[in-house]
């Protein structure tokens, strides 16, 4: 995938990539796209965001130590959308895709758990990066966490890099903070973040991505 060069090239040309080429992650781009989204918004100049980013062995290392220790309980609940039709509707649309492009069928259940079970590995991207912020910040924070993480996501883009957000591996948020030697008491485990370089011939890097219409979710009020 070629680098975006406007704006509207990054957002459209983002995607949830799971599947990477075997090609390492630069400390000079990965610090120069870093550098640049420090100045993403945040109300009251927060700036809450903490991450670490981890790649090589010590990635190598995290990973092995979150297979032996598997899934303990998620610190927040990323599936209540869920629970209402028009939104459990748009989750079925992307699995059906995700799982299609692999060749995954619907009854196949060790096959999704398979699949499924590639997050704990970020999808083998050759670098991951592990956000979280203390515990005080409020519902207004974690949304200023998630335009930086979008701003990291197009800046990524810029570079010929592509990323997988990954709110799955809140369920190692234990294993993860003592990994990096994080307060348990203070600090919140968010996400974690693949970063590496599509796969373009990968099946499940092109499956047709669905948007809901904007007449549906945006109203205009007041325009001639």
């Amino acid at each position: 995938m070629s680098i975006a060069t406007t704006v509207t090239e990054a957002v459209t040309t983002r995607r949830s990539i799971r599947n990477y080429l075997d090609k390492p992650v630069d400390l000079e781009t990965i610090r120069r796209v870093m550098e640049k989204a420090r100045w993403s918004a945040s109300g009251c100049n927060y700036q809450p965001w903490e991450a670490s980013i981890l790649t090589g062995q010590p990635l190598k290392d995290l990973q092995a130590k979150i297979i032996a220790d598997g899934p303990q309980a998620a610190e927040y609940d990323w599936a209540a959308p869920g629970t209402e039709e028009a939104y459990k509707k748009r989750l079925d649309g992307v699995s059906a895709g995700m799982f299609g492009a692999m060749g995954i069928a619907r009854d196949d259940g060790a096959g999704r758990m398979a699949a499924m079970a590639k997050n704990a590995v970020s999808f083998d991207a050759p670098a991951v990066l592990f956000v979280y912020f203390p515990r005080l910040m409020k519902e207004p924070q974690w949304s200023d966490v998630g335009m930086w993480l979008q701003t990291v996501a197009l800046l990524l883009r810029e570079e010929g890099l592509d990323s997988c957000f990954q709110e799955f591996m809140a369920i190692y948020a234990n294993t993860i903070r003592e990994f990096l030697g994080l307060d348990h008491e203070r600090y919140m485990f968010f996400c974690g973040m693949a970063i590496g370089y599509r796969d373009p011939e990968a099946p499940l890097n092109n499956f047709e991505r669905e948007r809901v219409p904007l007449d549906e979710q945006v109203k205009f009020i007041g325009f001639e």
